[in-house]
């Protein structure tokens, strides 16, 4: 018997995979009985935010994502593709729809069994667990998987700056460095002159926000201000805080800038870089149409946008090996957003990950690893990848390994890592 936590996105393909074998599987969902701060839907797999499953083509990353889910028979892809409204090139649902498709799935399966009750103790009565209990796992849970963990295994706020591709930085005006010359040039810093710098901010406090849940705005906390916040304190703020440019020199005019902003790697490849002291509420588009006025950011790939939202999750780098499987307990996987990834298919994703390792063990077979030149193994490997900067991360082209032969065309370049991926992954399936 294989029990399973959470009967969101990732818990319930976690199921299907793994009873679609043959194998007994429980779920334990919560809901009716109790309800998160954001869920009112009573079937599994419910959801919250936006009904967007994200671009379906093939050259974007969360698309490239779907179809290697279609590859390897997702249920919840399936759900998706069946329940969908129209959304031109995205793949969106009537989330009602999806959630009772998806539910009646599930219960019509007579390998698993559903139990609507909270979990306030990691059972000991499974052989194999799985945790996908969502970035508002509730207290007594939390308390349970920080002793699984350790105190600094989990974190209950997402408080994370955009990221950017770093090819599509300009580095004409972008040069690396440190503040005075000191320690290792591995910044990349934006120099800005008066009229940039006050345009800009102009732009940035006047910028539309997101609206937070009334249980989400108590947990802001100075330490994390977000950077439109601090803004609004006074024009110079930024400048004396995360812009302040003292300690350089605009290598273009071998003066001081008026204000500097700061990338910093973001992972080991160099690869993506993130905009230092720029956790923000903005929305999504106003991110992108903002920070694009950075000089050097004009023609930037946003690879993820910037967060600050009650986010559960554990510091998968430290706890998880490729395959979400916790490196202390091996009877213990962690699924879903929990782990770090994010987003609606990059959770499908993680269970697929671990439903069909949990297939192969109970079947003594070899673990799967897919190749990491494909989106849903490039994603695990983030995920298991040592990280000092860890935070959660979605499906995105700048985390796989880069062709070999450099592509200015970012929808060739796109096509062509796409299409690597899938001939990567039916050529691992025939294995």
């Amino acid at each position: 018997m294989v029990t399973i936590i959470g009967g969101g996105l990732a818990g319930c393909e976690t199921a299907y995979q793994i009873a679609k074998e043959g194998i007994k599987v429980r779920i334990y969902e919560m809901k009716p009985e109790k309800f998160s701060p954001a869920h009112t839907n009573k079937n599994l797999a419910e959801i919250v935010c936006s009904n967007s499953f994200k671009s379906n083509l093939h050259t974007n990353a969360c698309g490239l994502l779907k179809e290697e889910l279609r590859l390897l028979d997702s249920l919840l892809i399936k759900c998706a593709d069946e329940t969908s409204v129209p959304a031109g090139q995205a793949l969106a649902v009537d989330r009602e729809n999806f959630s009772e498709l998806v539910t009646k799935k599930i219960k019509e399966n007579p390998n698993i069994e559903i139990i609507n009750k909270e979990i306030k103790e990691i059972p000991e009565d499974s052989e194999i667990i799985v945790i996908s209990t969502g970035p508002l796992t509730t207290e007594k849970l939390s308390e349970e998987i920080m002793k699984l963990t350790g105190v600094q295994g989990l974190h209950f706020y997402d408080a994370a700056a955009p990221i950017v591709e770093k090819e599509t930085i300009n580095m004409n005006i972008g040069f690396y460095g440190d503040r005075y010359g000191k320690g290792e040039a591995c910044y990349i810093n934006l120099p800005m002159n008066k009229e940039e710098y006050e345009k800009f901010w102009n732009e940035l406090v006047n910028a539309e926000i997101v609206e937070l849940h009334e249980f989400e705005k108590r947990e802001i906390f100075e330490g994390c201000m977000p950077v439109e916040v601090m803004a609004k304190r006074g024009i110079d703020t930024l400048r004396f805080g995360p812009l302040k440019p003292v300690g350089f020199t605009d290598p273009r005019t071998n003066e001081r800038p008026y204000a500097i902003v700061q990338l910093r790697q973001d992972n080991k490849e160099a690869s993506i870089y993130n905009i230092v002291g720029f956790q923000t509420n903005l929305k999504f588009g106003e991110q992108k149409r903002v920070f694009s006025m950075i000089p050097g950011l004009e023609n930037a790939n946003f690879v993820k946008y910037g967060v600050m939202h009650r986010n559960t999750f554990i510091n998968s780098p430290e706890l998880l090996d490729e395959t979400y499987n916790l490196k202390s307990n091996r009877n213990i996987y962690f699924a879903g957003q929990i782990t770090g990834v994010e987003g609606y298919v990059e959770s499908i994703a993680s269970g697929m990950v671990v439903g069909k390792n949990i297939v192969n063990r109970i079947k003594d077979k070899t673990k799967i690893v897919f190749p990491e030149t494909t989106m849903i193994g490039s994603l695990s490997k983030y995920i298991a990848t040592p990280n000092d900067k860890f935070q959660p991360m979605n499906a995105n082209f700048g985390i796989m390994p880069q062709l070999e032969e450099k592509i200015k065309d970012k929808k060739i370049k796109y096509e062509k890592l796409a299409d690597r991926a899938i001939e990567n992954l039916k050529n691992s399936l025939q294995k």
